[in-house]
C-alpha cells in the first residue's frame, strides 16, 4: 500500500498531465457523460436515464466541492427524475398512442405553461434568497439555471418537444458559469449542449410530426 501511494506522490509531482487529471477527474468524467447522455436525448433513448444516473450522482460531488450548492442539491432531483423519467418512456402513456409504442413526442400542454412559469418563479426568488444566506459567490445565476431546470428535466421525463427550448436557455447560462468557477471542461460540455440542444429540437419536431402522418 505505502508503494502504491509513494509511485502516485512520485506521477503527481512529475508528471504535469497526471496532476492536472487528479484536480479536474469529476469534472472530465461528467463531461464524458454528459456528452453521451445529450447524443443519447437527441436519438431520444432510454439508455438516456442510465447515464444520466451516474452522472448525477457524480455532479453531487463536483458541485459540492465547487461551493454551487444549489446545482449540488438539484442533483438529487435529477436522480428522482431520471428514475421517474426511465420509467415513464418505458410504461407510461399518453392520449393516442398505439398499442406497443413507445412514448411518442408531443408539445407542453397549454394549460401547464402559466402553473410552471409562475412555479420556476418561485423556485428562482426562494433559492436566490437561501444561497445569500449561505455564502454562493454566484446566488442570482446559480439559482435561475437551478429553478429553470426543474421544469426542464421533467418536460424531459414527459417527452415534451420544448424541453430543448428551455434547456437552450439553461446550457447558455450555465455555459457563462462553469468558466466563471473554473470548471471549463464542464463548461465546454455546456457550450456544446446548446448546439446540440438546437439541432435535438428540429429532430425531435420532425419525429413528432411523422409520427403524426403516419
Amino acid at each position: 500500500m505505502q508503494f502504491v501511494l509513494y509511485t502516485l506522490d512520485i506521477y503527481t509531482h512529475s508528471d504535469p498531465w497526471f496532476t492536472f487529471f487528479m484536480a479536474h477527474w469529476l469534472d472530465i468524467t461528467t463531461t464524458i457523460l454528459g456528452l453521451a447522455y445529450i447524443l443519447l436525448e437527441y436519438k431520444a433513448s432510454i439508455w438516456l436515464w442510465i447515464v444520466g444516473f451516474v452522472m448525477q450522482a457524480l455532479d453531487i460531488a463536483l458541485y459540492y466541492e465547487k461551493g454551487l450548492y444549489a446545482d449540488c442539491a438539484m442533483e438529487f432531483y435529477y436522480i428522482a427524475m431520471t428514475i421517474y423519467g426511465f420509467w415513464t418512456w418505458k410504461f407510461g402513456k399518453k392520449k393516442h398512442q398505439r398499442q406497443g409504442e413507445q412514448l411518442p413526442i408531443t408539445h407542453f400542454k397549454r394549460n401547464l405553461i402559466l402553473p410552471w412559469t409562475l412555479g420556476t418563479l418561485a423556485i428562482w426568488l426562494i433559492l436566490w434568497y437561501w444561497l445569500t444566506q449561505i455564502g454562493s459567490t454566484v446566488p442570482v445565476a446559480d439559482a435561475f439555471t437551478t429553478a429553470l431546470s426543474f421544469v426542464g428535466i421533467w418536460a424531459l421525463a414527459r417527452k415534451y418537444l420544448e424541453q430543448w427550448l428551455i434547456w437552450i436557455v439553461v446550457d447558455v447560462v450555465t455555459c457563462a458559469l462553469y468558466f466563471y468557477k473554473d470548471i471549463p471542461f464542464k463548461a465546454s460540455l455546456y457550450g456544446l449542449y446548446v448546439a446540440i440542444a438546437i439541432f435535438g429540437y428540429l429532430k425531435w419536431r420532425r419525429d413528432m410530426q411523422a409520427h403524426r402522418e403516419a
